[in-house]
């Protein structure tokens, strides 16, 4: 099977296994299973294009949230838009993508003629440097004071940051600059995905590129809205927080009965190893659970977080058959598992 390129297509899943009369569980994209409540709109704002109070109040809730100055602040209608003007707006350059990553890095920076080469790990200098923070899928942290000090070395350091919200001290937002570009995602940790929605956060010189590659309106009046409240929600945030790290303990000891190795993730998400990893995948398909598998990493597969405890028990369910099944508690104690 051609596996899908990012998770959330339930049109392919449903075309390999049907439709599930329970309804898919899906588990295959990093997003939070608990929302910000969207407030209450006005109906005019979808009758009129945004103006630029819209937008200004969206730099400056962004800003606050993210720790720079509003003018350092382009929004768009999600980063992957803004991974895409990136490339496109920068001039022929050698890029090196710190790797295995999303995707979509690499496959920008070539579309657009550019020599991508991929590392292991983050090099000493560059002329472009894109590196994930925390990385997706495996969760790996470079420590930000590497990342300050790599970017006077570079002509561009594009420090993705999509996953940052579970994890903000490893944010280098505060040092942005023209040499040092920041992505941020809205939709997953605020888990409005369909919003659409994304940061940049850099200097003037890039900003200005990038905004004017947009055009006007990259946003819809009614995303803006919505960011402006969740952006200076603190409380929410904090909430949000604690609710998701608990949710992925909870995640790991699941799959651990049953016999997955928990190889890295974030909050948001888990990367777990097993020899029959593809298997599994297809074992969960057909329970209508659907989880994200890699076709260059045959070996793993990536978990979202169950949004309840019948969302959980449901996944545990899913792993119990055949050789998948949990792990007896004396089991555990002796560290012995199902082959």
């Amino acid at each position: 099977m051609i596996l899908p390129v990012h998770g959330g297509d339930l049109l392919a899943a449903e075309a390999r296994w049907g439709k599930p009369a329970a309804g898919w569980l899906d588990l295959s994209t990093g997003i939070n299973p608990w929302a910000y409540p969207v407030p209450p709109l006005s109906p005019d704002i979808w009758g009129r294009l945004p103006g630029g109070a819209e937008d200004q109040a969206a730099r400056d809730a962004a800003a606050r949230a993210y720790g720079c100055r509003p003018e350092q602040v382009l929004a768009a209608a999600g980063s992957s838009a803004l991974i895409q003007a990136l490339a496109f707006a920068h001039p022929a350059a050698a890029v090196t993508v710190v790797g295995p990553t999303y995707c979509e890095h690499a496959r920008a920076w070539a579309a657009a003629g550019h020599c991508v080469t991929e590392s292991g790990d983050l090099p000493e200098s560059g002329d472009v440097v894109v590196v994930v923070n925390p990385n997706n899928p495996d969760g790996r942290r470079v420590d930000p004071g590497r990342l300050r000090s790599l970017a006077p070395r570079c002509r561009l350091l594009v420090v993705d940051e999509a996953f940052a919200d579970v994890a903000p001290g490893l944010s280098v937002a505060a040092d942005v600059s023209d040499r040092l570009v920041v992505l941020r995602s809205f939709g997953k940790f605020y888990g409005l995905a369909g919003l659409r929605l994304g940061f940049a956060l850099g200097g003037p010189g890039l900003i200005a590129g990038l905004r004017a590659r947009l055009g006007p309106w990259p946003v819809s009046g009614p995303a803006l809205a919505i960011a402006v409240q969740a952006l200076c929600d603190d409380g929410w945030a904090a909430a949000g927080r604690s609710r998701l790290a608990g949710m992925a303990v909870r995640l790991d000891t699941v799959l651990a009965e049953c016999g997955l190795a928990v190889a890295g993730g974030t909050d948001l998400f888990r990367l777990a190893a097993h020899p029959r990893a593809a298997a599994l995948h297809d074992q969960l398909g057909r329970a209508g659970i659907l989880v994200r598998a890699f076709a260059d990493r045959p070996g793993m597969l990536r978990f979202g977080l169950p949004g309840d405890d019948p969302s959980l028990c449901r996944l545990r369910d899913g792993l119990a058959e055949g050789p998948f099944r949990p792990r007896r508690a004396d089991q555990m104690q002796q560290g012995v598992g199902p082959a």
